[in-house]
């Protein structure tokens, strides 16, 4: 059953990246891959959160934990496509922009991972003082 709820995560996460890739193509062009750059932050942010707030302290079913990391935000983030941008701007001479990119994308992860871990543990302390 588990499989199920991790292929059901995974259409919505897909959709989620499709849709975010659009958007920010049509809001900042194809210069430098902002879209991927904000999904993968964004999905680093929201798997520290999830995994300090909910999985550490056991708070949801593990069959939604895992549908919800492994599904969702496993096909919401895309590290082929990183790979694929990053080659693409070495590939158009822009060496400084895919330095840039790889140093933005890997720092701003763990930057975001650390973000969400923190924000989730303290949202997690603020519940067992009101409880």
């Amino acid at each position: 059953m588990v499989y199920f709820y991790v292929g059901l995560g995974g259409i919505i996460g897909s959709l989620l990246r499709y849709s975010l890739a659009i958007i920010a193509v049509d809001f900042w062009g194809k210069g430098f891959p902002v879209g991927t750059l904000i999904i993968n932050l964004s999905g680093a942010f929201l798997l520290g959160w999830i995994t300090t707030h909910f999985v550490f302290p056991k708070k949801l079913h593990p069959y939604f934990l895992t549908a919800l990391t492994t599904g969702v935000i496993g096909s919401y983030t895309t590290f082929s496509t990183f790979c694929l941008e990053t080659v693409h701007l070495i590939e158009a001479n822009e060496d400084i922009l895919a330095l840039l990119y790889i140093l933005s994308s890997f720092l701003g992860g763990l930057f975001f991972v650390k973000l969400g871990s923190t924000i989730g543990e303290k949202g997690k302390r603020e519940m067992r003082r009101t409880t």
